[in-house]
């Protein structure tokens, strides 16, 4: 099983939610491109989050300096992001697959991160946080990806809670809630496990 975890927009929690899959499932972990923090790179914020020994993380495809818009950063070092010469990681695990920005970032003038997600082809989990505008931000990310066959596996709320606006998306958009993250103080490897065991049964 492949799921590529993308979000409503940037510092929605992608990242966490990430983990918590990738210790649900024991999987792989992967980010094609990141952009900017190279030394707290999300990945090595993945593996420093999971207990489990069998998860491998593999080397991004795009390791960019600046904390920007993909296709700028990588304007900006001489390089074009070509989504279908991203080569997948081999691995017989299952395998998760965490985006840059939200669906619609773009990876080179004509190319978004959503055309990485249907070349890629993995069950799509749709991770979103609430603030002012984000019923919004998150009809819109479920339209354009309505707009392709990839499968939705489902959505993530993070942050501090809101029954009426998750209430509202989820009776709106009919996806399935896969896990509601709390706002948490501390992130540590022992909330990513308890939080692991509650996502579990709804990623099968």
């Amino acid at each position: 099983m492949k799921y590529f975890v993308t979000g409503i927009g940037t510092g929605v929690g992608k990242t966490i939610a990430s983990a918590i899959i990738t210790e649900a499932l024991k999987a792989d972990y992967w980010k094609p491109v990141q952009a900017g923090d190279l030394d707290f790179s999300d990945t090595k914020t993945v593996k420093n989050l999971i207990s489990n020994k069998e998860s491998v993380f593999h080397a991004e495809a795009f390791k960019l300096k600046n904390a920007i818009s993909p296709h700028a950063a990588a304007a900006l070092e001489g390089i074009e992001i070509i989504p279908d010469k991203i080569p997948m990681p081999e691995t017989e695990n299952n395998l998760v697959i965490e985006g840059a920005g939200g669906i619609m970032a773009p990876l080179n003038n004509r190319q978004t991160m959503l055309d990485l997600m249907v070349l890629l082809n993995a069950e799509i989990v749709l991770v979103s946080s609430n603030y002012l505008g984000s019923i919004n931000h998150t009809l819109l990310s479920w339209q354009m990806l309505k707009t392709t066959d990839l499968s939705i596996k489902g959505i993530i709320f993070n942050g501090e809670e809101n029954p009426e606006s998750e209430k509202f998306i989820l009776q709106y958009t009919g996806l399935p809630l896969l896990l509601r993250i709390n706002q948490e103080n501390d992130i540590t490897k022992n909330r990513i496990v308890h939080y692991a065991e509650q996502i579990k049964n709804n990623l099968k």
